[in-house]
């Protein structure tokens, strides 16, 4: 069972992981350094502690400790227990939410063991934006699809912002990054699978028809700015549009995913 520690002086050493969330660029080497990362609310921490992620330790407000006792007990981290203004002043914003926790990284799954039986993937080209990045997870999830792999660039879908907009979904759908950037669509077409890149090309054909008939698809995002690379929008098997109206040419890249998740579910 989790010890539980009050704390008093948010300058306590044992705070460390929790200290300026705000600071994205902080937050990237710290939680790098130590292999660590956060989970914020009590949903999203329990389902981190569900899905097999250890935990360093945890942080919440006394009205906590009951909704999380479960989470508690399984558990042999200290439990950092702490007012909610205390708590703001460490971490530099309302924890509205009440609970943190901090929870070890695993290593990234190799490709072969994450693409092992899976029918539908998303395959993200330098999605950096944490909030897209974890809302597509959220509707890879919400839709069935059986992994998400990721480019070098792409954000972390373990920052906290990504997790909370998720909703956990990170710690439930397989995902590594890929290896090979430049052949990466080629090799999952060797695995069996149809790539079906979203973009805006003049050959692109609409979403439904792209994906008709299509046994194993993996659709293809690119960047929020200019969508994807010459590289990956020409490898891939099969170039796809959510057609539009009203003079708009494109939604955001989230959007779009849920909008093709959905059709491609049906297919």
């Amino acid at each position: 069972m989790a010890t539980v520690v009050e704390i008093t002086d948010p300058a306590d050493p044992r705070l460390g992981d929790y200290r300026d969330l705000r600071d994205v660029e902080l937050r990237k080497h710290l939680e790098a350094e130590h292999g660590l990362f956060l989970a914020e609310g009590e949903k999203v921490v329990r389902r981190a502690v569900e899905g097999g992620f250890t935990p360093r330790s945890f942080l919440m407000a006394p009205r906590w400790l009951d909704g999380l006792a479960d989470v508690l007990a399984t558990s042999d981290a200290p439990c950092y227990v702490l007012s909610e203004a205390l708590a703001e002043e460490v971490t530099g914003f309302h924890v509205h939410r009440g609970a943190l926790a901090s929870l070890e990284r695993r290593p990234l799954p190799p490709l072969a063991e994450v693409l092992d039986g899976a029918r539908s993937v998303l395959v993200l080209e330098d999605i950096v934006d944490h909030t897209n990045v974890g809302a597509i997870f959220r509707s890879g999830a919400a839709l069935g699809f059986d992994a998400v792999l990721l480019a070098p660039r792409c954000a972390d879908p373990l920052y906290r912002r990504a997790i909370k907009v998720a909703m956990g979904a990170v710690f439930t759908v397989p995902w590594t990054r890929l290896p090979d950037w430049y052949d990466a669509l080629p090799t999952l077409s060797a695995a069996g699978f149809t790539t079906v890149a979203l973009t805006l090309a003049e050959d692109a054909t609409e979403i439904e028809a792209a994906v008709a008939g299509v046994d194993k698809v993996a659709l293809v995002l690119g960047s929020e700015g200019h969508g994807l690379s010459s590289r990956w929008e020409q490898s891939a098997d099969r170039r796809a549009i959510i057609p539009m109206r009203e003079g708009i040419d494109s939604l955001n890249v989230a959007a779009a995913t849920a909008v093709a998740c959905y059709v491609t579910a049906r297919r």
